[in-house]
């Protein structure tokens, strides 16, 4: 069993706690995450960490419960990078979500892409609303228009 990068075990370890603040050094700079309720990614350390803020305020219950490491091409350019898929368990308005994070890494060790992936449907919509909620909260996006009349 090929064991999981120290940043991954790291990271998983803040999410736990909550430690948002510590999350920092784990990200590139121009790091991406890509999300299941947004079809372009989440681009840089600030809007990403702002996310998990909004995230981390969301989620009930969130654990990770397993892990796997290997190799995997990026998004943003294909290369291979090393890699590792954390499963997780949460829930967002009392809807069970089953998801895990893909993680890729740099050169130092650093999370330079980030992909988000959960299950059912009915719970992505349901984050998807508290997500799109809570960015808004925080003033990182505008509120969506009203609907004409």
């Amino acid at each position: 069993m090929t064991p999981i990068h120290p940043t991954a075990a790291r990271f998983r370890a803040l999410v736990e706690r909550g430690d948002l603040d510590a999350l920092e050094d784990l990200f590139t700079p121009d790091v991406r995450l890509y999300s299941p309720v947004k079809f372009t990614p989440f681009e840089g350390r600030p809007m990403v960490l702002a996310l998990f803020g909004v995230l981390l305020r969301t989620f009930d219950d969130f654990r990770y419960v397993g892990a796997y490491a290997g190799e995997a091409r990026t998004s943003v350019d294909g290369t291979e990078a090393e890699s590792n898929v954390l499963l997780f368990r949460t829930t967002v308005h009392g809807k069970d979500i089953h998801g895990i994070d893909l993680l890729h890494f740099d050169e130092e060790g650093r999370i330079k892409e980030f992909t988000v992936m959960v299950r059912p449907q009915s719970a992505v919509q349901t984050l998807g609303q508290a997500v799109q909620e809570g960015l808004v909260a925080a003033g990182l996006v505008p509120a969506p228009a009203p609907a004409p009349q």
